[in-house]
This record gives C-alpha cells, sequence and structure tokens, in this order.
C-alpha cells in the first residue's frame, strides 16, 4: 500500500504494527531514504548492525547469488523473534529490481519466513518499476516516497537539530542557512552538524545572520541558483564553483538546468510586469527575488530584454533534453550552459 501522507509515514516509521511484512522506501533523495530506513531498522530489532538477526544486501549480491535474497526471508532468528532483511538498490538495473519484486510478493502472500521484514532502500523508482508496483499492490507491504524536502520540513530539522545542542538561529539566520543548505539530506545534516561546532555546542547562543557570515563564507557556495544567478550576471568563474560544489553535494546536473531556466523565466515576467507600468522594485519581489539579491538582479535585467531570452531559451531546453539522455556528460553540459550564459550577459554589457 501506498503512504505518501505525512502523519501516516510517521505513523508507520514509529512502529509498524505485526501484519506489515515489507516496506520499499524509495527517491533520488539518498540520505533521505536512508534516515527513514535506519530509523524504521531501530523500531524492528533491537540491533540493527547484529548479524544474527539482521542481513544486509546489496544489487550486486542478487546478481551473484540469485537465490539468496529469498533464502535470507526464509531464515529464520539465531536469536528468535523478528529477523530484518535489507536490501539496498543503488542502480536502475531491471534484473535486480524484478528479482526484488518477486522476493516482496511471495513474502507479503505469506509463503516466507512470517517473522522476517523485508526492507527494501532504493532510488527513484518511476511507475514502470516492479518493485515499486509489488510494494504498492500488497495489502502487508508499505511503499513510502522521499520527495524533497520543503523549505519549511528543512527549517523544522534545523531547528531540532540545533535544539539537541542547545543553539539556536534567530528568523534572518534560519532563512539564510536553509536557503544555502544542499538538497540532499545526508548531506544537509553534515552541514548542521557543521554549524553546530563553530556555534559551540551546548552555549546557549542564539546566532543571526550577521553571526553566520564567518561560517558561511568558509566555503563557496551550493546552490543551483547561486551558480543560474551569477551566470546571468556575467560571471562564469563563480557560477562554475557554485555548480560544481552542488554536483559534488548530491544535486544533478537536471536540478542545474531547471535553476537557470528559472531565473530565466523570473528576467522574462520581469519585463512583462515593467511593460506594464509596475515599478522595477514591486516587480522585483513579485517575481520572488531575495531582497539581498534586488540590486543585482534589477542590474541584470537592465540588459536581459524578451528577445535575449527567446533567443538563450532552445539553448535551455536543448541542454535539458541532453542531461536526461542517458550516458551523457550532463555535468559537463550544464557548465557549458552556464558558460554560454555568462558570455551572452557579457556581450551585453554586463
Amino acid at each position: 500500500m501506498i503512504l505518501s501522507k505525512r502523519p501516516d509515514v510517521d505513523r508507520f516509521l514509529a512502529g509498524p504494527g505485526p501484519e506489515f511484512r515489507a516496506c520499499v522506501i524509495y527517491g533520488k533523495d539518498r540520505g533521505g531514504v536512508r534516515e527513514r530506513a535506519d530509523g524504521l531498522a531501530k523500531k524492528l530489532v533491537k540491533d540493527p548492525n547484529d548479524p544474527f538477526d539482521v542481513a544486509v544486501l546489496t544489487e550486486a549480491d542478487i546478481d551473484s547469488e540469485p537465490g539468496r535474497l529469498e533464502g535470507e526471508l526464509t531464515a529464520l532468528s539465531l536469536m528468535g523473534g523478528r529477523r530484518l532483511v535489507r536490501l539496498r538498490l543503488t542502480g536502475d538495473k531491471s534484473a535486480p529490481d524484478k528479482a526484488a519484486a518477486e522476493a516482496l510478493k511471495a513474502h507479503a502472500d505469506g509463503l516466507l519466513n512470517p517473522d522476517a521484514f523485508f526492507l527494501v532502500e532504493a532510488g527513484a523508482l518511476d511507475r514502470s518499476s516492479a518493485l515499486r508496483k509489488a510494494a504498492e499492490a500488497a495489502k502487508t507491504a508499505a511503499c513510502i516516497p522521499v520527495y524533497d524536502d520543503e523549505t519549511g520540513d528543512v527549517a523544522r530539522m534545523v531547528r531540532e537539530a540545533l535544539a539537541r545542542d542547545q543553539l539556536s538561529l534567530a528568523s534572518d539566520a534560519l532563512e539564510t542557512f536553509v536557503a544555502r543548505l544542499p538538497r540532499e539530506r545526508g548531506v544537509a545534516r553534515q552541514e548542521i552538524e557543521r554549524l553546530a561546532l563553530f556555534l559551540g555546542p551546548g552555549s546557549g547562543r542564539t546566532a543571526t545572520a550577521a553571526d553566520l557570515a564567518q561560517h558561511l563564507g568558509v566555503e563557496p557556495e551550493a546552490s543551483l541558483f547561486d551558480a543560474a544567478f551569477d551566470a546571468f550576471g556575467a560571471r562564469p568563474g563563480p557560477a562554475q564553483a557554485h555548480l560544481r560544489r552542488a554536483l559534488a553535494e548530491g544535486e544533478s546536473a537536471v536540478m542545474a538546468v531547471r535553476a537557470v531556466s528559472l531565473h530565466l523565466n523570473k528576467l522574462r515576467r520581469f519585463n512583462v510586469l515593467i511593460a506594464a507600468g509596475a515599478d522595477a522594485k514591486e516587480a522585483a519581489k513579485a517575481c520572488g527575488v531575495f531582497w539581498k539579491q534586488e540590486r543585482e538582479f534589477l542590474r541584470q535585467a537592465k540588459s536581459w530584454t524578451a528577445g535575449d531570452l527567446d533567443l538563450l531559451q532552445p539553448d535551455v531546453l536543448d541542454a535539458d533534453r541532453q542531461c536526461k539522455t542517458a550516458g551523457s556528460p550532463d555535468g559537463l553540459l550544464v557548465e557549458r550552459l552556464l558558460l554560454s550564459v555568462a558570455g551572452r550577459a557579457r556581450r551585453l554589457g554586463l
């Protein structure tokens, strides 16, 4: 069955009922998938690292020993009680997906050890995935998609993590820090831990945006939107640095192209609002421009006309198509797009 609403997911992860025999957690945010799976594992067995009660498999194990997965789900716990079988799928191969689906269906139907729990961690499974279909159809299995965290979710995670170290952020600091965090949850938590060390665990400190300036300046920006912002402002060097840092921290080239497209659309909408008689600052605010970036955005908007944006649009669409092509050097493709945008911006006088 599908569990997508937060209350239902939280209730299940807090302790699934005895009627459940399996769970598939999937999504492109591998850190978010792993975090939820680790939390669930702790609810299922006393020690998730106990080799007598827990078996951890990968798709390589399935490829090398086709019958091993079903064998682990059939085996009994040496210490008695519930047994946990974890399968981690890291790629998009169809054979492991199909094998996992067959094992899940057999286990959900009660054909294997009823005291075993089958926990699968996977990437972004599409609708054609046999594993996803099997989990969604089984009444004794839960299928949990992990989506990108909303801004409110990230802010809550930051507040809760810092509170455990008796730390907090003022509203302006929280807004700034959340905007700078990478999307991948595992990397985001590392950044939160790094911030806690910077502020001093147990100090009871409440930091402001000014307090964060030194900390945030230690490394380049990790935001793809900053990379796009710099490219449209004719700053190829910073744009490349932001992109490479973001890609290293788990962001995708497709999302980088999307950031370029979103900034292009902000400039296009600004032009439309100005043509309709709107005030420049009000138009920028209506386009969702952060107040600290307003001056630079207005500088860019003076040079990027609707015609210039129309000429750039085909390049963005082509980069998006190429990045979604299997086996393409997507990192190089999006970097080339940013350099092309920066070059156009320079020719416009920026």
